[in-house]
């Protein structure tokens, strides 16, 4: 069980995830445990989209990825699809200009080809409207999956090689990742699932090979400021080696191991 977490006691800087990635699970069981439909759990959702923006802003985190709708999501019941386009769709209308407002930065990633053009479009200027904004970058996936992800950025590097624009022997782990949709941003220090699921669900594959996972069993509407304090602090508390041993790291964070 993890320590709770005082809002009044900021994250050390030192300690603090540069990126935290989120699979926000639960809303559903949520709604079924309060005896209402699949809807009101994803529009609970969003009240704790807020709650967990305005932490990570105000504790310096500099990218925050949210997973809001999978590529395997389309699966679902055609009304609670339909439902959570409407929703998506009011919250870029009424929440984009509050983004702004605060200096934070929407980046949407996946497919966007099955949305309507007017999803779309809203899409498109929410991000243009936010572009230049400096204080922390949101990004939301939407109709994304992992394998999409790497497919579409190796794709894109076998076009340069049948062009002639790279040999093979140009293509490396570098190259790739620059093909991905945020593969010019942070890789993920942290990522957090909701809801007692301890899975990645093809959620950002190729970023998440070094990242902290937190598995946290409070469902997504429920999850707000203590609960995104907690985990930031169980991350704060944790050593990451990268394939060193605990020696390599303690030697790398010496004192006497500061450059000339």
């Amino acid at each position: 069980m993890t320590e709770k977490v005082s809002a009044d006691i900021p994250v050390s800087a030192a300690t603090r995830p540069r990126h935290v990635a989120i699979i926000m699970d639960g809303n559903n069981r949520w709604a079924k445990a309060q005896r209402l439909k699949g809807v009101a759990g994803h529009k609970a959702g969003v009240k704790a989209v807020k709650s967990v923006v305005e932490t990570c802003a105000r504790e310096g985190v500099e990218v925050l990825t949210l997973f809001a709708f999978s590529s395997e999501n389309w699966r679902r019941p055609e009304d609670e699809v339909s439902a959570l386009m409407r929703l998506f769709l009011f919250a870029l209308e009424r929440e984009v200009k509050k983004l702004h407002r605060n200096n934070i930065r929407l980046r949407i990633i996946g497919d966007r080809s099955a949305f309507s053009a007017v999803l779309q479009e809203h899409m498109a200027r929410a991000e243009e409207l936010t572009r230049h904004n400096t204080r922390m970058t949101l990004v939301i996936a939407a109709n994304y999956g992992g394998h999409w992800d790497i497919t579409q950025a190796t794709r894109q590097v076998a076009a340069d090689v049948a062009a002639g624009r790279l040999a093979p022997s140009d293509i490396t782990d570098d190259l790739i990742q620059q093909h991905l949709s945020i593969g010019d941003l942070p890789m993920p220090d942290l990522m957090i699932r909701t809801a007692g699921e301890q899975r990645i669900s093809n959620f950002l594959l190729w970023h998440l090979a070094y990242t902290e996972f937190y598995f946290s069993e409070v469902y997504w509407p429920d999850f707000h400021e203590a609960e995104m304090r907690e985990a930031l602090e169980a991350y704060s508390r944790r050593q990451r080696r990268f394939g060193q041993t605990d020696d390599q790291i303690s030697a790398a964070c010496s004192p006497d191991n500061n450059d000339e």
